[in-house]
């Protein structure tokens, strides 16, 4: 069976990435339909935004995605494509696997944690005041009348809303992905000691929800003391879910244990549609010059095949990139012993080596 997938190559070292990624893809011996589609900062002057509607449209015909990273047009007004994507599609999860493969040069060995991070709520709604304005001398003035707290006048002011709605779906969504991929435990990771009214409503709604899978252990950590831990004993962690700024912080924290962003997939997923892509950034001072480790992206494509219900594609697409990696010649400059090696290889060498895996 041939599954229709919507490709968007992203724009700075994106293309590159994509294709190699793209390659690895078909060299599993799963059968695509790509529906191509251009988003970024390249396609601005012709569709007047770096999400032209098509994208879209594609998107909720295919219901999976993946893509290249996408730069955010500086002074535009516009705040992300990924942001935008988030949003119109309602992909309220964001997974993220920070896995330590061997060969990959790390403080730490054997770590293996799922980051699930809230995406639609938080204090990345997207509810500011910006300080000085009308509207924010309004806000202050309406707190001051129901607290009898005085925010400073000159305060720019963010909203933090967390719904038991938006907690019940991600915590749900959590247990459901451990249960589905044998994970043993999930942990709860809150600010509920301070803010009792958001944090401690996403707590509350977590040890409601946890109760209907007692197959899967359950517990819940105070963020700041999380990130301590997590530096100390990571192999503690297994599935970690959390709104969605701790989420965006913890997941980068958990690169950091296992290689970098260079290795961390991602996947943003919702009840109708999935979108997969690298954590990582476009890095436009290296487009087209077939440089930047692809792995990243092609562990989102990991994600994707399992998503599409291909398992035994994606372990094998999985194991050969692992193999590459505990061999370590063919892969780029950030994974040498040093930056300036001269035996590192280029992108889509990387993925020449990940194809010899397969086919070999």
């Amino acid at each position: 069976m041939s599954h229709r997938v919507t490709l968007i190559p992203g724009d700075g070292v994106g293309p590159e990435l994509s294709e190699a990624t793209r390659r690895v893809l078909e060299a599993t011996g799963v059968e695509f339909d790509w529906d191509v589609q251009e988003a970024g900062a390249d396609v601005v002057d012709r569709y007047g935004t770096p999400l032209p509607e098509p994208v879209l449209a594609s998107i909720r015909e295919t219901r999976v995605a993946i893509k290249g990273p996408i730069t955010t047009p500086v002074g535009s007004g516009f705040r992300s494509v990924n942001v935008a994507l988030r949003k119109e599609l309602d992909l309220y999860a964001c997974l993220r696997p920070c896995k330590w493969y061997p060969g990959v040069r790390s403080r730490y060995e054997g770590v293996d944690i799922v980051i699930v991070r809230e995406n639609t709520e938080d204090l990345y709604a997207g509810i500011e005041f910006e300080h000085g304005t009308p509207e924010a001398k309004d806000l202050i003035e309406l707190v001051a009348e129901k607290t009898g707290k005085r925010i400073r006048d000159d305060s720019g002011i963010s909203i933090k809303p967390i719904s038991v709605w938006g907690g019940e779906r991600i915590v749900r969504f959590a247990f459901e992905h451990a249960r589905r991929n044998g994970r043993r435990k999930v942990t709860a990771v809150h600010k509920a000691n301070i803010m009792k009214f958001s944090d401690g409503l996403f707590l509350e709604t977590a040890r409601r929800v946890a109760k209907g899978y007692p197959d899967v252990a359950f517990e819940d950590r105070i963020v700041d003391n999380l990130t301590m831990q997590l530096v100390q004993r990571p192999e503690e962690y297994d599935v970690l879910v959390l709104p969605n700024l701790y989420g965006d912080i913890v997941s980068d924290l958990c690169a950091g244990l296992v290689g970098g962003l260079g290795l961390a997939p991602g996947a943003n997923i919702g009840d109708e549609a999935a979108v997969f892509e690298a954590t990582h950034g476009s890095a436009p001072k290296y487009a087209g010059m077939n440089k930047v480790n692809p792995m990243a992206m092609m562990l989102s494509g990991v994600l994707m095949l399992r998503h599409l219900g291909e398992r035994e594609a994606a372990d094998r697409l999985e194991s050969a990139i692992a193999a590459v990696i505990a061999e370590g010649r063919s892969v780029t400059y950030d994974m040498k012993p040093t930056r300036d090696d001269p035996t590192a290889v280029g992108t889509s060498q990387v993925a020449d080596a990940v194809i010899e895996k397969l086919e070999g």
